[in-house]
């Protein structure tokens, strides 16, 4: 089971922004331009680079899409406290 996973991800206030982004993506836009123009997490001005963390270390709705969700295609919609999330997992170890 991976212990450590690499993500990127664009955090936005609801859903119907969250699965607008997310269309933006499946017809081509690039997650990164997307991340600093919609994301309101400061990972934003990132492309929504969250580095590499350990399972456990994000809130559990996050944590559990990015441990179990395919890699390098968006996926979301994934509701936490914090907003509406579209996660890109990079790599899981």
């Amino acid at each position: 089971m991976a212990r450590t996973a690499a993500a990127l991800h664009i955090l936005v206030r609801t859903e119907a922004k969250a699965r607008e982004v997310l269309e933006k993506l499946e017809k081509g836009a690039k997650f990164d331009q997307l991340a600093k123009r919609f994301s309101t997490c400061p990972s934003g001005r990132n492309g929504g680079d969250l580095g590499e963390f350990a399972k456990g270390a994000m809130v559990g709705p996050f944590d559990k899409a990015v441990f179990s969700c395919p890699l390098l295609k968006p996926y979301g919609p994934v509701k936490t406290r914090f907003g509406y999330h579209i996660i890109k997992v990079l790599y899981r170890r």
